[in-house]
């Protein structure tokens, strides 16, 4: 919330034109003193001043406003859902140029037999949250050493300090690897939006399962989060293509990366909030009807039995939780509209 507020450009501009209107004054100020010809007063600089001190009165009235409407829950979840929507849209529009690049070399199963066998390791120099890593960076000095570079981490996990950052073959290769690597990549106390997708899904899922607490017991902020997960979901099922392979120009693979599956997008979005509902048919609803929405953009077979699976889940835990049968039923009738449009587009 806080990190919202400060790259929020209504914020920005509230404080710009508050420093703006003091630092003009502070200099109008100065100005005013004896001079040569008696006393000095800058006219059209004080009658500048109180104009800026109009506009700030304006840009005031529209700061309040502005938070008010911007700290509002569905807004925050829907700020939070737009991120991941162009971080989406981002990364997909990063990832046909590998693939189009024609394969040479030796394949990638044969590269990590060779890294786990004769490869050297690259240590992680500080603790934290990775951020960002420059793939066509690494892929340069990786052309240029003849080496091939393995990331066993992607954005958005914790690094300890000491453990493994990267791995390099051949061996000799890894200390010109590890001067790049330190400036290809960086590490911070918290994850950001940069390259990893998953943490949009994991922010909307965390406001979730929060009001889901009994503590807050907020259902119908939980409803909100589904929806714009479902949303979210829907972009991202039609284009997304993770790249674990990084080729050189001449199409031989230098750098091998972790990836987020799909499938792992939709058990993140999904898995947590199914645990913080049972008994709650109102969310497992709202759950199948998501999936559902899903499933229609779902490109291949394989994705589309991931999100059946969730949807079976939500189903046992309805049966296993909810103890009164027509509730059971609104849930099962639910389920059963998505298990026919699995059916009809696997027919």
């Amino acid at each position: 919330m806080l990190r919202n507020f400060i790259r929020d450009r209504g914020t920005q501009l509230t404080l710009g034109t508050f420093v703006a209107t003091f630092v003009y004054c502070v200099v109008v100020l100065v100005s005013i003193g004896p001079g040569d010809r008696g006393e000095f007063v800058p006219h059209i600089s004080i009658t500048t001043a109180f104009g800026l001190v109009l506009i700030d009165l304006a840009v005031l009235i529209y700061f309040i406003h502005h938070i008010a409407t911007q700290i509002q829950l569905p807004q925050v979840i829907a700020g939070i859902a737009k991120d991941l929507a162009h971080a989406v849209a981002v990364q997909s529009s990063d990832q046909p140029r590998s693939a189009r690049k024609a394969a040479e070399g030796p394949s990638l199963d044969e590269l990590l037999a060779r890294i786990e066998t004769s490869g050297s390791v690259i240590r992680t120099p500080k603790s934290g949250y990775l951020q960002f890593i420059r793939h066509q960076t690494l892929v340069r000095v990786a052309t240029e050493a003849d080496a091939v570079i393995r990331l066993p981490y992607r954005p958005g996990h914790f690094l300890v300090a000491g453990r493994e950052l990267a791995s390099v073959w051949p061996a000799t290769a890894a200390e010109q690897v590890a001067d790049y690597l330190a400036r290809a990549q960086a590490t911070g106390p918290h994850r950001t939006l940069t390259q990893d997708v998953a943490f949009g899904v994991d922010q909307l899922v965390e406001i979730a399962i929060r009001a889901l607490s009994p503590a807050v017991n907020d259902t119908f902020t939980a409803l909100t989060c589904i929806d714009w997960l479902g949303d979210c979901l829907c972009k991202i099922a039609p284009v997304w293509t993770p790249t674990q392979v990084h080729r050189d120009h001449r199409g031989v693979i230098r750098v091998i990366s972790d990836q987020v599956s799909y499938e792992r997008l939709v058990q993140r979005a999904f898995e947590k909030i199914r645990q913080a509902s049972r008994g709650m048919p109102a969310v497992m609803i709202r759950q199948l009807d998501a999936l559902t929405t899903i499933m229609e953009q779902a490109t291949d077979r394989q994705r589309a039995q991931v999100l059946k699976d969730q949807a079976a889940m939500i189903q046992r835990a309805s049966a296993e939780s909810v103890p009164e049968e027509s509730d059971r039923a609104d849930v099962d009738r639910r389920y059963a509209v998505l298990r026919a449009l699995y059916e009809r587009l696997n027919g």
